[in-house]
């Protein structure tokens, strides 16, 4: 008989790197680790990606504010999106990055296989587009003028670009929909897909960008940027070992199709319809399902800068540490509805749940087997009133919390684990083990007692590592036993008589309500004065660098001729290492030789290389000065205009390297 394990591939949505995530983000990394860590107990082969989506204009427009290249904006925002995963105790196989070279030369003949197909063809777009959203639609589409997903303004735009051919696949994925029910989950996300976008008929995607420059370039269409999405999402893929001509790896033909895409609901669209109909183009199979996840919300609302309602998971950690806002995040969102979050519903759930529940039962069992035995288990086999429930509960719970893992309701999987917490809370009030222990007739009785109690916690214990990993390992150590795994709950007796069990340790500490607000509140206070105080800095920046220069209103001629201008040739240009704003020109000025010049204009080239071989003036009799460890020679003369563009000053063709202007 094969011995070998059974593969499941699972996959978050790769989160765009265009600001740090917020706990709303945070819980699609969470989910997917729970289930990825359920899979894995079952014992399932299992690989587990996420990563970050790094193109499209508003990370350009993004890094242009910010004064560094796009590459360095996402290389700082990917970095800060991997802690916060790290941070959350998430055990995914591999981060992936849309930047990487590997994926976007996949992308690049994926796209041209397409074209080549005809499901790809080159036309013009003109309708509105939602920048944030990375979305195009037309005026019937628009909500009040505004975006239908996200409630913002759309801009006008018109550019050539390249179309998918979305109708040529639409009756095969509604096919595809209707014979495989599970496919998109939950119901209600299904309807959706089906009754707004593929019953009223699909409409061609515009797949191509020529309007801006930070995306995956077309090898075929010079000026071209393969549209965010299609980037996006091929990841999927690319990663996994997938080879579009053919000669994929052994990984992808053990792990494709994907067992899950969990994504947030409001991308949905693009991973039910974009995303099946590609892969039907590229004649890969489809994956075996889609579940859109609801939202967390807070004052009602979804988490946006916009509204002022933004929490950051690693804040909340450092409230209330890793498993309690694991636990909240995992218990509090149902299967298909949003859920509302505040600070006081997490300390009511820490009280309840953590400490009280949990927290105490692990607690006085463990101590009191300590106080009445010396922590020696004894050996459970004096029966009584009680026992018999107390187990059939135990035995059961595993199988129950597999049932509803395997339809992803992970709060009602969890709720099975808390029925046997609360029956061993009140297996104690039953069999009161103080009386007990007040009698030395009644010791093998309370010698059972506790072992029933140990065991039942043992279970727990072991069950709840999907969802509390560290909470887990600690009630564990603190019993003094293996994690068994998910086969050694299969009997009741895996605690064995003998041994000692460890020293009792506070699991989570009761939260004093008013407390608590009063320390969160303060928090809050600080956090935002910092970040007033970080934005009245900014500001007052963003005026001096707009400040107006002052100039004498006449100089002599002599002084004007002291500055020497020349035409000098690009001959290399790149950006200053560690620099957000220095680019290194080296500068040919024919027969008065070479010179490096540093230039504070590096926002304005995302792709300093484009600038080689052109002739731009320069004043070259300037006193050499020393930035970031380099000597400029020189400075390079600019301007920007009404736009906001930056015009490098230079001369017509014919002019000589080296030519002085005056």
């Amino acid at each position: 008989m094969c011995e070998c394990k059974k593969p499941y591939y699972i996959t978050t949505a790769i989160a765009y790197t265009s600001a740090k995530p917020h706990i709303g983000n945070t819980y699609e990394i969470v989910l997917a680790d729970a289930i990825a860590r359920s899979k894995r107990q079952q014992g399932y082969d299992v690989y587990f990606q996420t990563g970050t989506d790094e193109h499209g204009l508003k990370i350009q427009q993004k890094a242009e504010a910010a004064g560094i290249t796009p590459q360095q904006y996402v290389d700082n925002v990917a970095g800060e999106i991997k802690r916060i995963w790290d941070l959350m105790n998430t055990t995914y196989d591999k981060f992936v990055r849309t930047t990487d070279p590997m994926h976007k030369a996949k992308v690049q003949k994926i796209f041209r296989k397409m074209y080549e197909k005809g499901d790809i063809y080159k036309g013009k777009y003109t309708g509105k587009y939602c920048t944030p959203c990375e979305s195009f639609w037309t005026e019937s589409q628009l909500v009040e003028g505004k975006c239908p997903d996200c409630g913002r303004e759309c801009v006008d735009a018109e550019e050539e670009a390249y179309f998918f051919r979305m109708s040529k696949y639409a009756d095969r994925l509604m096919k595809h929909i209707e014979e495989n029910p599970e496919f998109i989950q939950p119901e209600s996300r299904k309807n959706e897909m089906i009754n707004n976008f593929l019953k009223p008929g699909l409409q061609d995607l515009c797949v191509s960008r020529s309007s801006f420059t930070w995306g995956v370039p077309l090898d075929f269409a010079p000026g071209h940027v393969s549209y965010v999405w299609l980037d996006a999402l091929s990841n999927y893929i690319t990663f996994c070992g997938y080879d579009p001509d053919g000669n994929h790896d052994e990984q992808y033909k053990k792990f494709w199709p994907a067992d899950l895409h969990l994504i947030g609901k409001d991308i949905i669209r693009f991973h039910t319809i974009y995303w099946p109909i590609f892969l039907m183009s590229m004649g890969e199979e489809l994956p075996k399902q889609v579940f859109g996840h609801p939202w967390l919300l807070v004052k009602g609302d979804k988490m946006s800068k916009s509204l002022g309602n933004v929490i950051y998971a690693d804040d909340l950690v450092d409230l209330f540490g890793v498993d309690a806002v694991r636990y909240f995040v995992l218990h509090e969102i149902p299967f298909a509805a949003d859920d509302i979050m505040t600070y006081e519903l997490i300390i009511d759930r820490v009280n309840s749940d953590l400490a009280n529940i949990l927290g105490n039962l692990v607690n006085r069992t463990i101590a009191m087997n300590n106080k009445y035995f010396g922590g020696v288990i004894q050996s459970g086999d004096v029966a009584g009133d009680f026992d018999e429930e107390l187990k059939q509960i135990a035995l059961a719970m595993p199988g129950k919390v597999k049932a509803k893992m395997d339809e992803l309701k992970v709060a009602d999987a969890i709720d099975e684990i808390f029925v046997l917490l609360r029956r061993a809370n009140k297996y104690i009030d039953e069999t009161t083990p103080w009386i007990l222990a007040k009698n030395p007739e009644t010791l093998p009785r309370l010698g059972t007692v506790l072992y029933n109690l140990l065991e039942a916690i043992r279970f727990a214990a072991i069950a709840l590592e999907p969802y509390l990993p560290d909470t887990s390992k600690r009630i564990l150590e603190q019993l003094n036993v293996c994690n068994g795994g998910l086969e050694s709950l299969n009997a009741f007796g895996g605690m064995v008589a003998g041994e000692k069990v460890g020293t009792p340790e506070i699991l989570f500490a009761r939260l004093d309500p008013v407390k608590k607000m009063e320390e969160i509140n303060a928090a809050n206070e600080a956090k935002n004065s910092k970040n007033e105080k970080k934005a009245e800095k900014q500001q007052k920046k963003e005026e001096k660098k707009h400040e107006e220069p002052t100039y004498p209103e006449v100089i002599d001629i002599d002084t004007f001729f002291q500055s020497k201008l020349q035409v000098g040739r690009v001959l290399e240009c790149t950006n200053v290492p560690k620099s957000k704003k220095l680019l290194q020109f080296r500068l040919s000025f024919g027969k008065d030789g070479e010179r490096t010049i540093l230039s504070g204009i590096a926002q304005y080239y995302p792709d300093p290389a484009a600038l080689v071989g052109k002739q731009i003036v320069a004043i070259t009799n300037l006193a050499p000065r020393k930035m970031m460890g380099i000597e400029s020679h020189g400075m390079i003369l600019s301007a920007v205009d009404d736009e906001g563009n930056l015009r490098l000053a230079s001369v017509g063709e014919g002019v000589a390297d080296g030519a002085l202007l005056g």
